[in-house]
């Protein structure tokens, strides 16, 4: 079995109404299918990288590319885990968490994507809840940052409603001009006072703790 030699296989974080895993091949493709439909209005800007700005197929390309070399290139001081959400067994979307000298710093950063067909439901917020919960409960993080556009407010209401508060502004350069987004930190203590989602989290060995650098 896959789980014997990369261990992140056999990890599963569940929520009343998600479960958060790697996924497999044919599941990757399922998950790439959501993305071609679309993840938000054409109106809509939500991401610095405008992959789903892309037509339908390589958006789908997208998903799975990104999977791929985050696994490829995954070490214990610089991980970027895709985690994707079933929700009534089938895929809705990805939600991610990312680190560098996660064993000494002890801080992730995260970022997901929904299927257009899925939205509205409160999904967004469990989703990012229960990653949240594998951060904190689990592994330790003493930190957690997200990053949203200062006119993307339902990701920006996500995070506030989990306890995230301001922590400045970055500025970066899309399609030639200046786009600020805020930056927000969530800290043990806060993310302990908002969380209100039970999550369990099964399948995490000591081989997956040192993957992410979660040993000492």
């Amino acid at each position: 079995m896959i789980a014997d030699h990369w261990p992140l296989y056999g990890l599963r974080v569940t929520s009343p109404r998600l479960e958060l895993r790697l996924p497999t091949e044919d599941e990757l493709a399922e998950v790439a299918g959501v993305a071609a439909r679309g993840v938000h209005l054409p109106r809509d800007r939500p991401f610095l990288t405008p992959w789903g700005e892309l037509p339908p197929a390589e958006r789908a390309r997208h998903v799975a590319q990104s999977h791929w070399l985050r696994l490829g290139r995954w070490s214990p001081q610089d991980w970027a885990l895709n985690l994707v959400a079933f929700h009534e067994g089938r895929p809705v979307g990805i939600q991610d968490m990312r680190a560098k000298e996660f064993g000494v710093r002890r801080e992730i950063v995260s970022g997901s994507w929904l299927g257009l067909a899925h939205q509205g439901r409160g999904l967004g917020t469990e989703m990012r809840a229960a990653m949240l919960h594998l951060a904190f409960a689990e592994l330790g993080t003493q930190s957690a940052t997200s990053l949203s556009f200062a006119d993307n407010h339902a990701s920006l209401a996500v995070s506030r409603r989990l306890g995230y508060r301001g922590d400045g502004i970055d500025r970066d350069v899309l399609d030639g001009r200046v786009v600020v987004s805020e930056r927000l930190r969530l800290t043990p203590e806060a993310w302990a006072e908002h969380a209100r989602t039970p999550v369990t989290v099964t399948g995490l060995t000591d081989a997956s703790r040192a993957l992410f650098g979660a040993t000492a």
